[in-house]
């Protein structure tokens, strides 16, 4: 799912290509797509762009008129740039938005048809899909340890969260607790005032630098290949991989659709994590440490 540096890169080249043009057609393909009734799409037509928002990890387009189109992308959601006249004709496509210079498509890969499209009207229709959530990026740390300890739940939960962050998910929170030198299973009731601060420090340091590094890739071109997975992350998508900081090896929790990402070495102390479906079904073979872990990978296929 597009996090805030993809989001925002997302913001970039939605403003270099499509910024201040009007929206000439609108060409629906899947009838899924949108989830309101009023105000109609087609009322879209005809209307200049005036400028692009976030909220959270949707993506808004604001029209003249106070009309808004408000898109999350959720998993597998993306923009692509097209000449224009292109039309939706493929099984991902979900819309087209044709402009005098182009055409926006919107596709989302997969069978489970999760992105949405809502019509809004109005400033307070718009604060409705705002799910409230703190952008660590203009917080201090306060505000953050506030937020933070308001539940006890796990660093993982509690980062990835909209309604306590905004537009941290799976990939950056892997990243941020990696930065922090934090496990992700740790309540957030248990952490010192110290270990806030580090979490704060790694949370915003983090998302600096990719959101800097991803609108700049924006500004050059239209970003085509958004994903959760890039070589440069330290842990996210890297499992059995070396930590670029201690060389052991990435480990997985596994749940849901999900995964979590984490060194045993600078994150955990040395424990490997339980993965609820797998060490269960090891039982007391599931390796408890990295020196067990590495014991049982340096064994020969027979066990010698």
């Amino acid at each position: 799912m597009p996090e805030l540096p993809d989001v925002l890169a997302y913001l970039t080249a939605l403003e270099r290509q499509i910024g201040g043009r009007t929206i000439d057609a609108i060409q629906l393909r899947s009838p899924f797509l949108v989830r309101t009734f009023e105000p109609k799409l087609d009322s879209a037509k005809g209307r200049r762009i005036v400028g692009f928002r976030r909220l959270g990890k949707r993506i808004v387009w604001e029209l003249e008129e106070k009309l808004f189109l408000v898109i999350h992308l959720m998993i597998a959601g993306r923009f692509h740039w097209k000449r224009a006249g292109t039309k939706p004709s493929r099984k991902i496509d979900l819309a087209a938005f044709h402009f005098d210079n182009g055409t926006m498509l919107l596709t989302e890969a997969g069978s489970k048809k999760r992105a949405s499209l809502h019509v809004v009207s109005g400033h307070a229709g718009l604060a409705e899909h705002d799910p409230g959530g703190l952008e660590v990026l203009e917080a201090d740390l306060d505000t953050f340890s506030q937020v933070l300890q308001a539940h006890n739940h796990t660093l993982k939960r509690a980062l990835t969260d909209p309604r306590l962050f905004s537009g941290i998910g799976n990939a950056y929170s892997d990243e941020i607790l990696h930065a922090a030198g934090l496990s992700p299973v740790k309540w957030t009731s248990r952490l010192t005032d110290e270990e806030i601060a580090q979490l704060y420090a790694a949370t915003r340091s983090t998302l600096m630098e990719w959101c800097a590094r991803l609108q700049a890739e924006a500004e050059l071109a239209f970003p085509e290949k958004v994903t959760a997975f890039r070589k440069e992350m330290a842990v996210h998508g890297r499992y059995g991989k070396p930590c670029p900081v201690c060389d052991t090896e990435v480990q997985e929790i596994a749940y849901a659709s999900n995964e979590t990402n984490y060194c045993p070495r600078c994150q955990t102390k040395g424990k490997v994590l339980a993965d609820r479906q797998l060490s269960r079904m090891l039982k007391n073979d599931w390796p408890k440490t990295i020196e067990e872990l590495e014991a049982r990978q340096s064994m020969s296929p027979d066990g010698s």
